[in-house]
């Protein structure tokens, strides 16, 4: 039975996936299709007895929309990267896809992938810094006070969304959107295949380090398969427009009951996004709202664990500089990129006896 905490934890989610679907929209995406995602993904963790939600992520946006030239492009990648994990996760591949890559090059991935996450939020508070500003603040003086994610989802982003009205005296303009599913056609070119594997490795990474943070939340252990599988599925919304929805670092891991709480949340925002109140909501949150809480994950939880992870034990010479080669690489060009320039120089090393 859902408790009042689980309640809670849904809502405080539910806070950031709304400025997040907002800033998915500024690349094109459709928020009513994004419920079809949202629907698939609580049907998964249900029947996969997952505690490990489905949501869209900024660093996943910020991929695809500056690595898309447009949206048929961007949709084909969440798509077409949707498609592979989700075979990967039903042939129980993506452990041997994180043994091929090298454990430790995985995780310095998925640590640049944090980077990248705090360099969107630094860059959400210089397009308002007013806003920002007053989002990061409260987010780290909440994340030092209590390390509860609830209370800084919630509390950053009303306070930041209070103060933007305050300062403007008026909502945000409605963005307005076409409620009606239509077929977008796929595209193939270099740029989307290459889009699309960048996309799957950054699942790859986030599967593991989020679906563990999220289940270690709880006391349980996470089921990365069911949460690759379900997930992949739920990016079949972006033949109608949809925006891609991937595992997340969620609070409602940490409530009495994460399952029914993380299928609540995304319950919501599907309810939200398919009926047309997302743009009345955006009224009044801006997305610069979401930026201490992404800086939070991206700066104090994502990066640090994945590289300590990643460097922790790492053997002196070929190894380091790989690992530390596959996080840099991760940062100024994509996750795929990353990934395979740390695997394979890892590989070449020992040629040149290194």
């Amino acid at each position: 039975m859902l408790t009042v905490q689980d309640i809670l934890a849904a809502i405080g989610v539910v806070f950031n996936g709304v400025p997040m679907m907002i800033y998915a929209m500024g690349y094109g995406f459709l928020a009513a299709p994004t419920a079809i995602g949202y629907a698939i993904g609580a049907g998964g963790m249900l029947i996969a007895g997952s505690v490990t939600p489905i949501s869209i992520q900024a660093g996943t946006i910020a991929l695809v929309g500056t690595m898309g030239k447009n949206l048929k492009e961007r949709l084909s990648m969440s798509l077409f990267a949707g498609l592979l994990m989700a075979v990967v996760g039903a042939f129980g591949l993506i452990h041997a896809v994180m043994e091929f890559a090298g454990e430790r090059i995985v995780f310095a991935m998925q640590a640049g992938v944090g980077i990248m996450l705090a360099q969107v939020a630094i860059s959400m508070i210089k397009s308002d810094r007013f806003t920002g500003i007053i989002s990061l603040a409260t987010a780290l003086v909440l994340w030092v006070w209590t390390g509860n994610l609830v209370y800084i989802i919630v509390v950053s982003v009303v306070a930041s969304s209070a103060a933007f009205l305050i300062k403007n005296k008026k909502p945000i303009e409605i963005v307005e959107e076409k409620y009606k599913l239509s077929y977008h056609k796929p595209v193939i070119n270099y740029n989307v295949i290459r889009g699309a594997l960048a996309l799957a490795c950054l699942t790859v990474g986030s599967n593991i380090a989020f679906g563990n943070i999220t289940a270690g939340m709880s006391g349980s252990t996470a089921n990365i398969d069911a949460l690759t599988v379900f997930s992949g599925l739920a990016n079949l919304s972006a033949i109608f427009g949809g925006a891609p929805v991937e595992s997340i670092i969620s609070a409602t891991g940490a409530a009495p009951n994460p399952l029914l709480s993380g299928v609540l949340m995304m319950v919501i925002l599907g309810v939200i996004m398919v009926t047309g109140l997302l743009p009345k909501i955006a009224r009044f949150v801006p997305m610069q709202s979401i930026a201490g809480f992404l800086f939070v994950i991206g700066a104090f939880l994502t990066t640090p664990v994945n590289a300590v992870a990643a460097f922790s034990g790492a053997a002196a010479g070929a190894e380091q500089f790989a690992v530390g080669l596959a996080l840099i690489v991760t940062v100024l060009a994509d996750p795929f990129i990353g990934l395979a320039s740390g695997t394979l120089f890892l590989r070449i090393a020992p040629l040149f006896g290194m």
